[in-house]
């Protein structure tokens, strides 16, 4: 992640820092071909490329195989493939419709960890709240389904008596606070 526009922003007198490390359920089974093959319409990638990918992810054939026992197939119209290369691009062409509107809140995306970093001036943070809202929408309108109990969020504030901020909730659920934590590799800790 970029740390720099963050630590640029609390250099200034009266900031605070909100980021949000989303967690998807099953990110990459949730995708809907031809939800994709729109969003990729409005991406102007050819039609035969698109089509190519819609006819990649569906009727897929799915089994489980345990030592000697494999288990009848099973169809599959949903997702990407576990383990498939294309998969984590796909993801990404998936959720790129998925932006933040105000320039004080940043939405951080890699494959699917996302990340959405609020710049707090003064305690206004209804601009961060309210992107949250709309991450929860286009969620839900994009069949991908936000894990409250592994979303997290980390709050950076450099002032030596940082005011309490109020709690975030997504869909009337608590997020939990942390002070340290694991993206893409490194670990972040709320002092930077």
């Amino acid at each position: 992640m970029g740390l720099h526009f963050i630590l640029q922003h609390l250099d200034r007198p009266g900031t605070s820092v909100r980021i949000l490390f989303v967690d998807f359920s099953s990110a990459f089974n949730t995708i809907i071909p031809t939800l994709l093959q729109t969003k990729l319409n409005q991406l102007s990638v050819p039609s035969s490329i698109c089509q190519w990918i819609t006819s990649f992810l569906t009727d897929r054939q799915q089994l489980v195989r345990l030592g000697k026992l494999m288990s009848s197939s099973r169809t599959t119209n949903t997702g990407a493939p576990q383990g498939c290369v294309l998969s984590p691009l796909l993801f990404s062409l998936y959720t790129n419709d998925c932006t933040s509107k105000d320039p004080s809140v940043k939405l951080l995306k890699f494959a699917d960890d996302t990340t959405l970093v609020g710049l707090i001036q003064d305690g206004e943070e209804s601009a961060y709240r309210q992107e949250v809202k709309e991450l929860a929408v286009w969620c839900r309108h994009s069949n991908l389904e936000l894990n409250t109990l592994k979303t997290v969020e980390m709050i950076t504030d450099f002032r030596r008596n940082p005011p309490a901020l109020p709690l975030l909730s997504i869909m009337d659920s608590t997020v939990a606070t942390v002070e340290t934590f694991k993206f893409l590799g490194s670990v972040i800790s709320q002092d930077l």
